[in-house]
């Protein structure tokens, strides 16, 4: 950018967005829109974003916050944030081995990784590289064998949690993955361009296209054999999700799985209420960072109502929206025990790596310090309702 005194240099970032923008620059458009983008108008994922602007934190003085101290507790691991980076398929299209690289700044960081079902980097992968393993997310498949082959992995490597994602019953529509492309049958003439959007990205095909083979669906490769991109796979993930899933399958998913069982995809609180009957460990407010049904609660709507129905009978975990350190203490504030970031980590990865993930990380606690000592806490667990705000109020009666 051609330096003008009225505007910032831009010689490095300092925001998740500033990554988001060096990603928009890197990615082809196709790879960008696709993390980027939610369902139809995409109107609850801008308000999963917008939502979270609008609650304001409480400040106050003269309270002695000399020490403060950031880290939680979340399913039985200690954990220095209350940050945990949230499955994404498709991540290692964005960075060479993305997930591996992901998962290493997460370690450092003191703050677990949740591989995806759909990574491009297998969990053995991701586990050989880190001393702690990954935590694993399924997709409750057609293919019950195949599932639990996948479970008995993710044990054989020691992830000690399982997140079972129960929102994708049916895909919502994806209107930029449309304008693009990347869905149905295209003619020649939009494949064409598709593989000129790819070539006109030099440096994303000399580390990804190039140098971050094999670019297969990792998880998946023995249930397709032979598939070697992957969209060679598209065509059995599309038919494996299954909509006839109900409460009870959770029997059998434990009686696969003996580590905790987190179900993720959780917006209404009747929904918490059987997820507490039902015997998971935890649920997580999230309506896939608004990529399924559009028009639906944002995230943060959506929390206080889940929280107040399980009453601390399981860990409530929450994602959608967050971008900063002080998203995250509003979360807590509501209830939330951890929060998930999915396109934090997606955007930071793929504007500079491993190195980019521990930055976006080591920015979020420097925000979570500085929001604990100005709310007047010590410590998280101390943070409540009473540290918000209610938008456009103040004084004693618009807190929470």
């Amino acid at each position: 950018m051609r330096f003008r005194a009225d505007r910032p240099l831009g010689l490095a970032p300092a925001t998740v967005l500033d990554y988001r923008e060096l990603a928009r620059r890197r990615l082809p458009r196709q790879l960008f829109d696709y993390v980027d983008g939610g369902a139809y108008e995409e109107r609850t994922m801008r308000s999963n974003v917008a939502d979270l602007e609008d609650m304001l934190l409480r400040q106050v003085v003269m309270r002695d916050v000399s020490t403060r101290d950031p880290s939680v507790e979340v399913l039985g691991q200690q954990i220095a944030l209350p940050v945990i980076l949230a499955p994404i398929g498709l991540g290692g299209m964005f960075a060479r081995r993305a997930e591996v690289q992901a998962a290493r700044a997460a370690e450092a960081a003191g703050v677990p990784f949740v591989e995806s079902t759909l990574s491009i980097c297998s969990m053995e992968e991701v586990a050989g590289a880190t001393a702690q393993p990954p935590w694993f997310q399924l997709y409750v498949m057609r293919d019950r064998g195949y599932a639990e082959e996948l479970m008995s992995r993710a044990r054989s490597i020691g992830s000690p949690v399982l997140f079972l994602t129960v929102d994708l019953a049916v895909v919502g529509a994806r209107h930029r993955d449309v304008r693009n492309a990347v869905v149905g049958d295209p003619p020649p003439w939009a494949k064409a361009l598709r593989g000129l959007d790819l070539v006109t990205h030099p440096k994303w095909m000399r580390d990804v296209a190039i140098g971050g083979r094999p670019l297969t669906f990792g998880n998946l490769e023995r249930a397709v054999p032979g598939a070697g991109t992957p969209a060679a796979f598209r065509d059995w993930v599309d038919s494996q999700f299954d909509p006839s899933v109900t409460w009870d399958d959770i029997a059998w998913v434990r009686a696969n799985w003996n580590g905790r069982l987190v179900v993720k995809g959780i917006l209404d609180s009747e929904d918490a209420k059987r997820a507490v009957e039902v015997g998971v460990d935890g649920v997580v407010v999230s309506n896939h960072g608004g990529r399924q049904l559009d028009s639906v609660p944002s995230t943060v709507r959506a929390l206080p109502d889940v929280v107040d129905a399980v009453a601390d009978q399981v860990e409530v975990l929450v994602d959608g929206g967050v971008r900063t350190g002080l998203d995250v203490v509003k979360m807590i504030a509501l209830g939330a025990r951890a929060v998930l970031v999915g396109r934090a980590w997606a955007w930071s990865v793929a504007a500079r790596g491993e190195a980019g993930v521990r930055h976006v990380l080591e920015v979020m606690k420097a925000d979570i310090d500085v929001a604990l000592g100005l709310t007047g806490h010590t410590s998280l667990a101390d943070v409540d309702r009473e540290a918000l705000y209610r938008a456009g109020a103040s004084g004693a009666a618009a807190r929470r």
